[in-house]
């Protein structure tokens, strides 16, 4: 009578305080160059290192530019971070996938695409969209910055066990529909707090006829209804993308995961403190119109009138619509957008490269678009050469830039200017987020696609 969940947490206990946290085991913690910083001061400051530095693995992504890798980085705070971690993970002899690097990238990407991430394991990183490697049948969350040290000097974190939820999505998606549009749905329908304190399980045919890029992007959106992350149970389409990749078990030791990895799944008779079902058929490709992730519509819809929105929401409501310069009751559907990010974590793998090139093959960027097409990892980028995709783009007037975070947040040298309206593949549309007063629209690579071709908002089904 176990969920997924209870049995790798389970697994993971090395005790339990009475009337208190548990004590659990940690697999692997990814560091990067903005929330690790003070965490090996404190090893230093206490005079101890890494006790388990080979399950430790570094690579700097929020502050890095995208253009110009190759030379030193001009902002000096995004510069000294860079330097900072360089210099701790020498010191403390941690492996470093630095800019430049081969196997560099933002770090939830690199994980599951090098076989760092599987089946199984616990996760942890300083950045809350962590959760993206729970889409790997694994228990991945953000953690503060204290904890990442503690993590490093024991290997072991300090957790309240949360509460489990399922959230299930029958049917099939419809034409021109993404994991990016399942998950914006889930969240206008479950708001942006609807799962604070629970871990979240994805189940149903519509969640298993995604593949693992689409789990990937659908389990780093969690974060956004509140929950601590997500997961999807491994399946054959799990074994079949990390069979073979660097880090994954070869021979033998393989076979033996997989058996493992098969029994990593929720009994039938499991119960789940909350359940939610949802049908695949009521998605269409969506877009946001406000200023948190669950102020979502889909793209033929219209902003919902005032009195639509419950009382403790209204005045947020206004202030986000104020912020947009939209209406209540408006129709989004040809309003004209200044940029186009397609990348981040949420959206920058190759999967959603291939979907944009789908829509710009043999059209052409339109003149009033600025679009920042920015590969999650070397390793996407590579592929975008083999597949023949930076031709097309280039043809289409789009330019290729260097991996890294880049316009997901105004952490780089990649930021939206006031008042500009972008169309944005990745996953937060705070004010501010992308740069002071810019303001982002949330959507999936078929949507940032036709946005981008057309100079306006456009329903990316008219163009497939």
């Amino acid at each position: 009578m176990n969920t997924l969940f209870d049995k790798i947490w389970d697994a993971h206990v090395v005790q339990k305080v009475e009337d208190g946290p548990t004590q659990l085991y940690i697999d692997r913690l990814y560091c990067h160059e903005v929330t690790s910083p003070q965490a090996f001061d404190e090893l230093r400051r206490r005079g101890i290192g890494c006790l388990r530095p080979e399950k430790i693995f570094c690579m700097p992504d929020h502050n890095i530019p995208t253009i110009n890798q190759e030379r030193p980085i001009e902002e000096p705070i995004s510069r000294k971070q860079v330097e900072t971690l360089v210099k701790n993970a020498e010191e403390f002899n941690l492996e470093l996938f630095g800019m430049m690097h081969s196997k560099n990238g933002i770090i939830h990407i690199v994980g599951p695409e090098l076989g760092l991430t599987l089946p199984g394991m616990t996760i942890v990183c300083g950045d809350s969209h962590t959760s993206t490697h729970g889409a790997m049948g694994a228990i991945a969350f953000g953690i503060g910055t204290s904890e990442v040290g503690m993590v490093m000097a024991s290997q072991s974190i300090l957790q309240q066990k949360p509460k489990v939820m399922r959230i299930s999505i029958e049917g099939l998606p419809g034409k021109g529909v993404t994991a990016k549009d399942i998950a914006l749905y889930i969240m206008s329908k479950m708001t942006t707090s609807g799962a604070t304190g629970y871990f979240v399980e994805y189940a149903g045919s519509a969640i298993r006829s995604l593949s693992m890029e689409g789990r990937l992007t659908l389990c780093n959106l969690s974060i956004e209804m509140g929950a601590r992350g997500g997961m999807v149970a491994p399946d054959e389409i799990t074994f079949e993308y990390i069979k073979g990749r660097e880090y994954a078990p070869k021979g033998e030791a393989w076979e033996r995961a997989v058996t493992y990895w098969k029994s990593l799944h929720s009994d039938e008779d499991a119960i789940f403190d909350k359940e939610y079902t949802f049908r695949a058929e009521d998605i269409e490709p969506r877009i946001t119109y406000g200023t948190n992730p669950g102020m979502g519509m889909g793209i033929t819809e219209r902003i919902p009138a005032l009195e639509s929105i419950d009382e403790a929401g209204r005045a947020s409501y206004i202030k986000s619509l104020e912020y947009m310069n939209f209406a209540p009751g408006e129709s989004l559907l040809g309003h004209p957008i200044d940029y186009v990010f397609i990348g981040s974590c949420t959206n920058g793998r190759i999967e959603d490269f291939r979907a944009f090139a789908q829509i710009v093959k043999g059209r052409k960027r339109a003149d009033n678009v600025t679009a920042w097409v920015v590969p999650g990892s070397w390793n996407v980028q590579r592929q975008i050469v083999k597949e023949g995709i930076d031709k097309i783009l280039k043809d289409a007037g789009f330019e290729i830039r260097q991996p890294g975070c880049s316009a997901c947040l105004a952490m780089n040298e990649d930021k939206i200017p006031e008042g500009k309206y972008c169309v944005s593949t990745s996953n937060r549309n705070f004010e501010g987020r992308q740069g002071p007063g810019s303001r982002t629209i949330l959507a999936s690579p078929y949507v940032a696609a036709a946005a981008a071709v057309t100079g306006c908002i456009t329903d990316p089904r008219e163009l497939l």
